[in-house]
């Protein structure tokens, strides 16, 4: 099963837990693509990942299953050649949301990879969704939680896509996309342009990314994305990823995860003491 995540040099904790809960739970091998580039020009902070990271990564996988692998591919000089200093580079999250759209530029991307955003776990084996036929389709998704109410009843959720990039190259979808990107501002500029730029797209049941309840038992994967929190009283955003242990178990009430991120705690220990990593 290939595998498309992307991020800068703070997504190692996302990576590690998100793939943790993967190779815990399928007997496929997993072959993940992590997409990186330097934006320093933009924030000092926006590193690639670095390689120590990604080592640390494909060694936790090849402990699951020898055959599983995790490569870092820079897109720095794609990204800046599509996207520097487009209207949405500063868009409501991070440029990074950005490199998704990159990956029919990409030399060898398999004809099927399936995208995660960072902050996902899997509560099932994700073959039942890797499996899934869209062949005739671009893509599979969800639908978005609140933007499905308030922008469209089809409008969706890129956290996870299933992408069938051999239809992609066909339709042109990224490329249409990418020009959305470069010359209209959006409030959700890659999820805006990915669902603008779409002919056929095969929606999907919530249980493949659901984006509310933690402890379903038939949840496959689980999207710790921002929420509006209505009681409370008063109504908040909250926005705990899983790698916040403590607040994924005594805030969001979420045990469903409990093996996998006991795991995480202890190879992040050891990943800090191999390399020698600074806390800050």
């Amino acid at each position: 099963m290939n595998i498309l995540l992307c991020g800068n040099e703070k997504v190692f904790d996302g990576a590690l837990t998100e793939l943790i809960s993967i190779t815990n739970k399928t007997r496929e091998a997993v072959r993940c693509y992590i997409f990186t580039m330097d934006l320093c020009r933009v924030k000092p902070e926006y590193t690639a990942i670095n390689d120590n990271q990604v080592q640390f990564l494909d060694e936790v996988v090849k402990r699951k299953n020898p055959e599983n692998s995790v490569q870092k591919i820079d897109v720095t000089e794609i990204y800046e050649k599509e996207f520097g200093y487009c209207k949405n580079e500063n868009a409501y999250c991070t440029p990074y949301t950005l490199l998704r759209l990159l990956a029919d530029l990409v030399p060898d991307i398999p004809d099927k990879i399936l995208y995660l955003d960072i902050d996902m776990m899997a509560n099932d084996d994700i073959s039942k969704l890797y499996n899934i036929d869209i062949s005739e389709y671009e893509y599979a998704a969800v639908r978005e939680k609140y933007g499905s109410i308030f922008i469209w009843p089809d409008y969706i959720n890129a956290g996870m896509l299933l992408l069938n990039m051999k239809k992609i190259k066909e339709t042109k979808l990224l490329e249409k996309a990418r020009n959305l990107i470069k010359t209209k501002k959006m409030l959700f500029a890659d999820q805006d342009a990915i669902y603008r730029a779409t002919t056929k797209k095969l929606l999907l049941s919530r249980i493949y990314n659901e984006q509310a309840r933690f402890n379903k038992k038939d949840t496959v994967i689980c999207h710790f994305c921002k929420r509006l929190l209505l009681f409370p009283i008063p109504p908040r955003i909250e926005n705990y990823k899983q790698w916040n242990v403590d607040e994924v178990h005594k805030i969001l009430r979420c045990h469903a995860f409990d093996e996998d991120l006991n795991e995480y705690i202890e190879l992040k220990r050891e990943y800090e003491k191999s390399y020698k990593v600074l806390k800050v």
